[in-house]
This record gives C-alpha cells, sequence and structure tokens, in this order.
C-alpha cells in the first residue's frame, strides 16, 4: 500500500508541472524554422530546388553554424525542410534540372566567341595589304567592328553580365589596358630614350591572341558554371562546396592561361614578330585580369572587377606619363621608378607587374566570392 501511495503522490506532482508549464501554442519559438520561411517567404516560393533556397540563406548571412540554431546540421539540411514545407498548387512542382545548360545549348554563344578574334584577324590582314589613307581607314573601321563584335559576344553565353548590374564601369579601363598592350610598350621604350620622335612600333601580337582567346576564355567560363552547378547540387554543406570549388577556379584560370600562351607563340609565328618572354607574360597577365574580372561580372559581382581594372589602368598611365613628367626642370626622380625597372627587366616588365599584381589580389577575392552556393545557384549569364 505505501508504494501505491508513493506513486499516486508522483502522478499528482507530474499533473501539477505540467499544468505549470505554458503549452506548446503558447510558447515562443517553438518552430524556429517556420519563422524563418515568414522572414523568407518570396525565395521559398520561387525557388524551383532546395539549392536555391539554400544559395539564398548563404547571401543573407546564415552558415552552417548558425543552422544548428534551427535544428539542422547545415544550410542544405534546412532548406531541404523550407522547400518541402512550401505550400504550391496542385502540388505542380517546377522540373530541377541544370537551367545553365538548357539555356546555353539553344544560343549561338559559342559562334559568336569566335567573333573578336576572326575580326581582329581580319583587321591585321587589311592592314598589311593596304597603305596609306586606305590603311588608316581599315585600321579605324576594324577596331569599330571589333568593338561591335566583343559586345555582341558579351551579350550572349557564360561571361554575359546579368540583369540589374548596372553599367560596366570598367569598360574604358579594359579599352586602355588593350590599347596599352598594343602601343604602351612602344612608347615607353621610345620615351626612355629620349623620343617620341615620330611613329612608335606598334605590338599585334598581344592583341590578336587577347582577341582569339576571348573563344577560350567563354568556353572555360562555361566548364566552371556547369561544374560548379553539378557539385553544388553534389555537395551536403558550404565549406564542402567551397573547398570543392577552389582546385577548380584555379583549373579554369591555368587552363585558359594554357590556351593564351599557346595563341601568343601561334600568333608570334604568323605575325613574323616574336615580342619576347616580358611581352608574352606580360600579355599573359592582362588575359588572366580580364578572365578574373569578367568572372566574377558574369556572377553578379561587378564592383571589385571595375575598381581592379581601373587600379591596373591609371598605374599604366602613371607609369608612362611620369616618364614625360620627369624630363620638367627639378622632376627627373618622377621617372626614376620607371627607369629602374625598364632598365632590369624591360619596358614591358611595367605591364606584367601591373597587371600581374592585380590579376593575383582579384584572384584571391574570387576564391572567396565565387566559392560561395550563392554565386551559382542561378544560371549566370544565359541569354
Amino acid at each position: 500500500m505505501s508504494d501505491l501511495g508513493e506513486l499516486d503522490r508522483l502522478a499528482s506532482t507530474d499533473d501539477l508541472d505540467t499544468a505549470r508549464k505554458p503549452s506548446p501554442a503558447r510558447r515562443v519559438g517553438v518552430d524556429p524554422v517556420k519563422a524563418l520561411m515568414r522572414r523568407h517567404h518570396d525565395l521559398c516560393e520561387r525557388a524551383v530546388d532546395p539549392l536555391e533556397i539554400a544559395a539564398g540563406l548563404e547571401a543573407h548571412g546564415l552558415t552552417d553554424r548558425a543552422a544548428a540554431r534551427f535544428r539542422h546540421r547545415d544550410v542544405f539540411s534546412l532548406a531541404e525542410e523550407m522547400y518541402a514545407r512550401v505550400p504550391r498548387s496542385g502540388d505542380q512542382l517546377p522540373p530541377s534540372y541544370d537551367l545553365l545548360d538548357v539555356a546555353q545549348e539553344r544560343g549561338p554563344w559559342a559562334l559568336l566567341a569566335l567573333l573578336p578574334g576572326a575580326l581582329c584577324a581580319a583587321t591585321l590582314v587589311g592592314q598589311r595589304l593596304t597603305e596609306g589613307r586606305v590603311r588608316v581607314t581599315v585600321v579605324a573601321l576594324g577596331v569599330l567592328a571589333v568593338a561591335l563584335g566583343l559586345r555582341a559576344a558579351l551579350r550572349r553565353g557564360p561571361l554575359r553580365a546579368p540583369s540589374g548590374t548596372g553599367p560596366n564601369t570598367g569598360r574604358a579601363a579594359t579599352w586602355w589596358l588593350l590599347a596599352y598592350a598594343l602601343l604602351g610598350d612602344g612608347l615607353l621604350r621610345t620615351a626612355l630614350e629620349g623620343g617620341p620622335d615620330g611613329a612608335w612600333p606598334p605590338a599585334p601580337v598581344p592583341v590578336l591572341a587577347l582577341a582569339l582567346a576571348f573563344a577560350p576564355a567563354t568556353w572555360c567560363a562555361r566548364l566552371l558554371a556547369v561544374r560548379a552547378r553539378r557539385r553544388l547540387a553534389a555537395s551536403r554543406g558550404l565549406e564542402e562546396f567551397a573547398s570543392s570549388i577552389t582546385p577548380l577556379l584555379l583549373g579554369v584560370v591555368a587552363l585558359f592561361l594554357c590556351a593564351l600562351g599557346a595563341l601568343l607563340v601561334l600568333c608570334g609565328l604568323v605575325l613574323g614578330a616574336y615580342g619576347g618572354t616580358g611581352a608574352y607574360a606580360g600579355a599573359g597577365a592582362l588575359g588572366a585580369l580580364l578572365l578574373i574580372a569578367r568572372l566574377l561580372t558574369s556572377h553578379g559581382f561587378g564592383q571589385a572587377p571595375a575598381v581592379a581594372l581601373a587600379t591596373a589602368a591609371a598605374a599604366e598611365c602613371t607609369a608612362l606619363s611620369s616618364v614625360f613628367a620627369g624630363r620638367l626642370p627639378g622632376c627627373s626622380f618622377l621617372a626614376t621608378p620607371v627607369h629602374v625597372l625598364a632598365d632590369t627587366w624591360g619596358a614591358d616588365a611595367v605591364p606584367l607587374v601591373v597587371c600581374a599584381l592585380t590579376a593575383l589580389i582579384l584572384l584571391i577575392h574570387a576564391t572567396r566570392t565565387l566559392t560561395r552556393a550563392s554565386a551559382h545557384a542561378q544560371p549566370s549569364g544565359s541569354p
């Protein structure tokens, strides 16, 4: 009997404690996932798969560690629950196929990628076959045609900037860097020797190789986008995805540099002009800078590339103008850094140092930006 009385007393105590506790309906924060879904209602409704929700949460600053507050091991697991709990009319779920592959398989971006190189090669052929005013006209029309062809190629395919990013503020800096690759080294070399007394020799090999390299750059960008999308689908955490994308990004840049190096050698043999190792290295550094800048821009990160391109263009302009400014009385010290660099490594070392350092800084930024899931959840550059 005593045992029965003790059990009754414990049961009544438990009932009293239960009555004192607030009901589950009155608790605050019992379903934190539901509150998070209300906060990101639009993201959950328009998402075609859990990957887009995970990328959107990451873009808003939610990490795997923060996902633990919502009783999940990582952001991907949390996104799967949010996607499954979103009510949809008639349970009609959108197809979860690779939008990037479908959008770009139907576009003529592969042919448009060949347009800048073909127009640049045609311009050089016309320049060699003409003389006098006809040559000037052919070169002017050729430069305009290359610019229009490059613009058309950038409007389609993997290197296209997404809508809503605003004007490309790095466009003027890009054209300056290309113009310096064509005329800058020759002008700097003659300026260091006391000139120029007349026209200075241009360097067509780097410009032609960079124009032809637009096609490999486009194909490398597509390779990065497709492989990143597939790894995003297979990853189960943000850290796992980031660690798999970093070597992919570095491999894509290295692949492009190999293609650009081969084009530089080929163009040098065809044109019969050898610019030297330094000139080819400077063109390679410029190509890497332009590729990384465009990759960031095509994925929606346009501010850092614009600043990097403007900085590189300003550095080359400063180096060139300091040589002429050093001719003023009492201002010879302004040209001393350029003279030392040119005497040690040659005049073509200026664009090499400038573009290589800028490309390295931008690549470090890209390894922190393009390794995010939010950079690859939506198809970039699709028409």
